[in-house]
């Protein structure tokens, strides 16, 4: 059916102004933050409730038309972007948050909703929502890729935090994958299933979340090394030692070099670590003086504690501005940003072989990642026009997923699969792939959920 009639169909239920074939909307909805080639949707759907998601699949199911889950746009694998056209739904009018219960230390909310929404709304509850991936995605994304970022390493990643989801299948039947209990050992854990699905098993039209209390003290702090492989070895150890760490994150020193002339910083130009320590006041002092000792131990030059909110805001924004520091500093070149996460003994050798062919393929860019749980990212800078950086670019992001998979790591640890990990899939999973190619046919026969990407 062409799709100026199924938009016909669509107004029978959606008002005008949630249906869209305007060409900068496409446009928008037809690229994410990635460096992968964008392509249009033939149609933008803004729903506001659950049954109106609902009908749209019904009717894509009806007549096989592609449909892809849209939130921010914030991606960084082409998750969202419809290579086979269809419909894009924009979930960004399903953005209220529906209930906070205090005393559960649970929130419920639809998936427009963004982290820095409910974080605004938790704090005069004194909670809040602990997945930062940087960016201020919606809560919907962020399940959809398993969203992890800086404070994983104590919290956990967005799978953790997910108590039950109401998710919209491709034949429009309404399901919940959970409750609000704090733990069930009732029927198969869905949960885990769509937490990271990237769009293709359902749409998700609400999240119960779990929230925590605001620390009474958060103190940050900086720490300098000779070596990337003394400041892994601190990290591993302070973790040993049970220190509960709030974040922990490593930047080498291109990264850092990028950070001061972004940031107008001097911060010397070597392995960096990143720390917050989270806690009440005494037994946080008591955590930070040991975790000083360690550091030491390990032949810290440095080491920089800040109490201040400002100064402590002023040391993370320095951290989540490395991406933008990168871009400034290159003009006229697009970033990639890849990520792989490997086991904890073996993260040292891995991010010494990245930085190392960084230099040998002549690549600019830097090494930075939440080494508390074995994540690392490599930014790379390139010309888009220009084939053979690109490619070199390409084969760079081959080489360190083939490092990471070779020591029992994954090709991603947080940016998802979309479709510029898709690649190594059956090299990571084996046999495992065709058990999640059999799920992906079960509930969506007519592979109209963002086809053709993850599996």
């Amino acid at each position: 059916m062409p799709y100026s009639q199924i938009k016909q169909q669509l107004l029978t239920f959606l008002a005008a102004e949630q249906v869209s074939d305007n060409d900068i909307i496409r446009t928008q909805h037809g690229q994410d933050e990635s460096y992968h080639e964008p392509a249009l949707p033939d149609l933008v759907v803004f729903p506001r409730t659950t049954t109106e998601v609902s009908e749209i699949l019904k009717l894509a199911d009806t007549y096989k038309v592609p449909v892809i889950p849209f939130g921010r746009g914030s991606s960084l694998e082409g998750h969202i972007i419809p290579y086979d056209g269809g419909i894009s739904i924009d979930f960004n009018e399903m953005n209220a948050i529906l209930a906070i219960e205090p005393e559960n230390l649970l929130v419920k909310v639809q998936p427009g909703v963004t982290r820095m929404q409910l974080n605004q709304a938790l704090k005069k509850h004194g909670l809040f929502f602990s997945v930062d991936p940087g960016a201020d995605a919606t809560l919907g994304g962020m399940a959809a890729t398993n969203a992890s970022g800086t404070t994983a390493v104590r919290y956990g990643v967005m799978r953790d935090q997910v108590r039950d989801l109401e998710v919209v299948l491709a034949n429009g039947e309404v399901i919940h994958t959970g409750n609000s209990a704090a733990k069930s050992s009732s029927g198969l854990h869905l949960n885990g299933l769509f937490v990271g699905s990237e769009g293709i098993l359902g749409c998700i039209t609400e999240l119960t979340l779990r929230v925590y209390g605001i620390p009474e003290h958060e103190v940050a702090g900086r720490a300098v090394f000779a070596s990337t492989d003394v400041a892994v070895q601190a990290v591993t150890a302070i973790k040993q030692a049970g220190i509960p760490i709030g974040r922990v994150e490593f930047v080498d020193p291109a990264s850092i070099r990028a950070v001061n002339h972004y940031s107008d910083t001097e911060y010397p130009e070597q392995p960096t670590l990143f720390l917050e320590f989270h806690g009440n006041e005494a037994g946080l002092q008591q955590d930070i003086d040991f975790a000083t000792e360690i550091l030491q131990d390990f032949g810290c030059d440095q080491i920089q504690f800040e109490k201040d909110t400002a100064a402590r805001n002023q040391l993370w924004n320095a951290r989540h501005n490395l991406a933008y520091a990168f871009i400034h500093a290159n003009p006229g070149k697009k970033l990639m940003s890849t990520d792989v996460c490997v086991p904890i003994n073996e993260l040292a050798n891995a991010i010494e072989f990245a930085r190392k062919e960084l230099e040998a393929m002549n690549l600019i860019g830097g090494i930075t990642g939440h080494v508390g749980d074995g994540n690392f990212h490599a930014i790379l800078m390139f010309d888009l026009q220009d084939a053979e950086e690109m490619a070199r670019a390409k084969a760079y992001n081959k080489k360190i997923v083939e490092f990471a998979l070779a020591v029992g790591g994954t090709c991603t640890g947080e940016h998802g699969v979309g479709v510029g990990k898709m690649e190594y899939q059956q090299q990571e999973h084996g046999n495992a792939l065709a058990v999640m190619k059999a799920i992906k046919l079960a509930l969506d026969p007519n592979n109209i959920l963002n086809p053709n990407k993850l599996i």
